[in-house]
C-alpha cells in the first residue's frame, strides 16, 4: 500500500502508483471505482512516448492529490528539459489538471498521450482473470471519450472530456503540443461515473450528494463535521496526530447509499467501501462519544435490511443483521450473494449492543421504542436461529456452501479458528467472543425492555438467560491446564484450544468471572501475545501462528481497543494503558493513519512496527481505535444523565484534556494526567 496513492470521496475512489498512473496488470486494485465497479482501468501518461518519473507526491488530504514528475529516471548529470504536474480531485467525479512545463530556452514539441481503458470489473473480479459476459462499447467525439459497459439491466459508463484540443481515439487522447521558452501547456481531464438504474436514469444523479462537488466543498463538509468533534489537547503527539487523522478519515470514508440516500460509514478503501453490519456497528462504538449524529442512519440502515425468510444463498435468516452489502454487477446477478449477504454470526448481538450505548450515551429514546420489533427479532435470533445446535451457544455455519463465508466470527479467513497445534475444526463453530456478545446482548435487551418497553417479565427472562449462559460459558469454555477460554467449541463439543486475542473482547462483555479475569490479563500482556506494539491475534507458540498471517499473527488496533475497553471494564487500569501506549506508539509510524492490521514482530527486534502488505488503509474501525482509546485513558462511562469521568493515563503521556464531549448531559470536559513527568515523544 505504501507505494500506492489514493483519493476518496464518499462512493468513489481511485487508486494508483506514485506517478498517478492506473495499470491493469498490478496486483493490487488500481482504478478508478464507484459502487462496486472499475470505471477506470488503465489511466497511463507519456510524453515522448516515456513513462514519468515521480520527484514529489502531495497526499496531505484525502480528495486531492499532486504528482510531480519528469520523463525517465533522475541523474546527477542530466537535468530534465521538461517536467509534468498532475493535480487531481475527487468528489462524485475524477478531475485531472495536466500541465507540461518546458525548462529550456527555446520552444519544444511534445506528445503528450493519456492511455485509457475500462473494463468496469466489478470489485469481486479485480484480482481474478475477468470474463465479462456484458460488452464494452466505445464511442469518440472531437473533446469526449464514451466507455458504456451493457449486461442486460446492468448498465455503467465513464465519460471522459477534455479541455484541449486532441486525437481522441477509443484507446486514450493523443496531444501534439507546441510550449514556448519556459512556457506551459495545460488541459483539464474530467472523467464521470455514471450508475443507470432500471428504468434507464443516472441513480447518481438522484442522490443528495451524488453530483460532482468541488475540493471546496468536499473540504466546509468535512471540516464542518470534523469541528463538531470534541477538541482534544494533549502532551502526547502520536495521541494528537493519530486524533487528528482519525477524524479526517472517517469524514472521507462516508458514503451515500444507493437505496436509502442516506450518508453510512464505509468499512474500507480498497476492499471494502460499503457498509458492513460487524465493522459499521464497531466503528459506531467508537465513534459515539465523539461524534454520536453519526450514528443513526447506519442503526436505521442495518434495522430496514434485517433478515426476515430463510435465504440460504445469502445466509439470510429471519431477525439476522446483515454482513456486507454490494452494489456491483455479481451481486446483481447473483454471482455473489452480497445482495445483502448475511455471513456473520456476530452482527445481530452487536446491533442489540450497540443500541443500548447509543441511547445510554444520548438519550435517544424514540429510536429505541421504534426499533423494539427490530430488537426483539434480533435477541430471537440468537437462541433460535444462533442456537444451531440447541446447546444454548451461538454457533454458525454456512448455509451457501458455494459462496459462503466459512468461518462468520470477525476473524473469518479460512485458517483462523484452530486448535492450539494447528488443526482445523469441523463445523459448526461456536467461538469465544460470540458468546459474549449474546451475554452482553441479552443484559443490554433487558435494560431496554424494562426500561423503554414497559415488559418486566420479557427483561427478566432476558437476565435469566443470560445469567445461565455466563454460567455454562465458564464451565464448558474454560482450559483449566492452560487458564484461559478456549477459542471455541467444535461441533463435538469440544474445546478449541489455540490462545488468541479473542478472549480480550470476552472481558469487554463481562461474561468472564471475576476470578479468572487477572489470568486472562497475564496472557494478554504476556510475551506470547503482546508484541510491545499491541496484541496479536494468535499466540506465537501456536500451530498456525504466522506474523504476517491475516488473523493468525497480525495485530489489528481495532482488536486491541476493544481489549483496552475490556481490561477498563474488569478493573485492570494499568494494563489498558498499556495497550493504548503501545497502539499509539504504532501510529506514528503509519503518518497517524492506524491500518487495518500489522505485523505481529516483537517490538525488540523491530524499531517500527511492519506493515502487512494488503493492508486496508484508511479502514473505519482502524481509525476508530485512537478515539476508543481516549474513552479508556479517561475513563468516560455514562451513569444516567451524567458522564463519570475517571481518568488513568498511562505514564509519560503527561495531559490529556477532551473538550466539549456530547451527550445526554450537553457538553461536559475531561482532563486527566499521568504520573511522572510527560514525554511528549513517548511511542519512539
Amino acid at each position: 500500500m505504501k507505494d500506492l496513492v489514493s483519493i476518496l470521496d464518499g462512493n468513489t475512489f481511485l487508486v494508483c502508483d506514485r506517478r498517478g498512473d492506473i495499470e491493469p496488470a498490478l496486483d493490487f486494485p488500481t482504478g478508478l471505482f464507484s459502487f462496486d465497479t472499475r470505471f477506470l482501468s488503465t489511466w497511463l501518461l507519456t510524453v515522448d512516448g516515456e513513462r514519468l518519473h515521480a520527484l514529489s507526491v502531495d497526499d496531505s488530504t484525502s480528495y486531492r492529490t499532486r504528482f510531480f514528475l519528469a520523463p525517465g529516471e533522475p541523474t546527477h548529470y542530466l537535468d530534465a528539459r521538461v517536467s509534468v504536474i498532475r493535480s487531481r480531485a475527487i468528489g462524485g467525479s475524477f478531475a485531472e489538471e495536466l500541465t507540461v512545463l518546458n525548462h529550456t530556452r527555446e520552444e519544444m514539441a511534445f506528445v503528450v498521450r493519456m492511455e485509457i481503458a475500462a473494463d468496469f470489473a466489478d470489485l469481486f473480479e479485480v484480482k481474478q482473470e475477468i470474463h465479462k459476459r456484458g460488452h464494452t462499447t466505445a464511442r469518440t467525439s472531437d473533446k469526449e471519450l464514451r466507455l458504456t459497459y451493457r449486461h442486460d439491466a446492468f448498465h455503467r459508463e465513464t465519460v471522459i472530456t477534455t479541455s484541449a484540443p486532441g486525437e481522441v481515439g477509443v484507446s486514450g487522447i493523443t496531444y501534439r503540443i507546441r510550449v514556448g521558452p519556459h512556457g506551459e501547456w495545460t488541459t483539464r481531464l474530467h472523467v464521470s461515473t455514471i450508475v443507470y438504474g432500471a428504468r434507464g436514469e443516472d441513480i447518481r444523479a438522484t442522490l443528495p450528494y451524488g453530483g460532482s462537488r468541488s475540493p471546496t466543498a468536499i473540504e466546509a463538509e468535512q471540516d464542518e463535521l470534523i469541528a463538531r468533534a470534541p477538541k482534544l489537547g494533549c502532551d502526547c503527539e502520536p495521541l494528537a496526530g493519530a486524533y487528528r487523522r482519525s477524524l479526517n478519515d472517517l469524514a472521507a470514508l462516508r458514503y451515500e447509499s444507493i437505496t436509502l440516500g442516506v450518508r453510512l460509514m464505509a468499512a474500507g478503501l480498497p476492499w471494502f467501501m460499503t457498509l458492513f453490519g460487524r465493522d459499521s456497528i464497531i466503528t459506531s462504538l467508537q465513534v459515539l462519544p465523539f461524534l454520536p449524529e453519526l450514528i443513526p442512519p447506519t442503526i436505521f440502515m442495518l434495522a430496514g435490511l434485517q433478515g426476515h425468510r430463510l435465504d440460504d444463498f445469502r445466509d439470510e435468516e429471519p431477525g439476522k443483521i446483515l454482513h456486507e452489502l454490494r452494489y456491483g454487477e455479481t451481486a446483481g446477478f447473483e454471482d455473489q450473494p452480497h445482495s445483502p449477504y448475511y455471513g456473520a454470526a456476530d452482527s445481530t448481538p452487536l446491533f442489540v449492543i450497540l443500541l443500548d450505548e447509543y441511547e445510554r450515551w444520548t438519550g435517544d429514546s424514540q429510536l429505541i421504542r421504534q426499533l423494539e420489533a427490530q430488537t426483539r427479532a434480533a435477541l430471537a435470533w440468537i437462541d433460535t436461529y444462533g442456537d444451531l445446535l440447541g446447546t444454548g451457544y451461538l454457533w454458525y455455519q454456512t448455509r451457501n456452501t458455494d459462496t459462503g463465508l466459512a468461518n462468520q466470527c470477525w476473524k473469518d479467513s479460512w485458517d483462523s479458528i484452530s486448535y492450539r497445534d494447528g488443526r482445523l475444526p469441523g463445523f459448526p463453530r461456536a467461538t469465544c467472543e460470540l458468546q459474549g456478545y449474546a451475554y452482553d446482548a441479552k443484559i443490554r435487551g433487558a435494560r431496554l425492555a424494562r426500561t423503554f418497553w414497559n415488559d418486566p417479565a420479557y427483561a427478566e427472562q432476558l437476565e435469566r438467560e443470560a445469567a445461565e449462559l455466563k454460567m455454562r460459558f465458564n464451565r464448558d469454555f474454560w482450559l483449566p491446564d492452560r487458564e484461559y477460554y478456549a477459542l471455541a467449541l467444535d461441533a463435538d463439543g469440544e474445546r478449541v484450544d489455540a490462545l488468541t486475542s479473542n478472549i480480550g473482547h470476552l472481558l469487554w462483555s463481562g461474561i468472564v468471572d471475576e476470578s479468572r479475569a487477572g489470568r486472562l490479563v497475564e496472557h494478554l500482556l504476556g510475551p506470547r501475545l503482546f508484541t510491545g506494539w499491541g496484541i496479536r491475534t494468535l499466540a506465537d507458540d501456536q500451530g498456525r501462528y504466522n506474523p504476517i498471517g491475516y488473523h493468525v499473527g497480525t495485530v489489528w488496533p481495532f482488536d486491541n481497543s476493544l481489549i483496552a475497553w475490556g481490561l477498563w471494564r474488569y478493573g485492570f487500569r494499568e494494563e489498558a494503558g498499556r495497550v493504548c501506549e503501545a497502539i499509539l506508539a504504532a501510529s506514528r509510524f503509519f503518518g497517524g493513519r492506524l491500518p487495518e492490521a500489522f505485523a505481529g514482530y516483537e517490538r525488540s527486534l523491530t524499531d517500527f512496527p511492519v506493515e502487512y502488505p494488503t493492508a486496508c488503509s484508511p479502514q473505519a474501525w482502524s481509525a476508530g481505535t485512537p478515539l476508543l482509546l481516549l474513552r479508556v485513558m479517561l475513563g468516560l462511562e455514562p451513569q444516567g444523565e451524567h458522564l463519570i469521568i475517571d481518568p488513568a493515563v498511562p505514564d509519560g503521556m503527561g495531559r490529556v484534556e477532551l473538550l466539549d464531549i456530547p451527550g445526554r448531559w450537553g457538553q461536559v470536559d475531561a482532563l486527566g494526567r499521568s504520573r511522572g513527568p510527560h514525554d511528549g515523544t513517548r511511542g519512539h
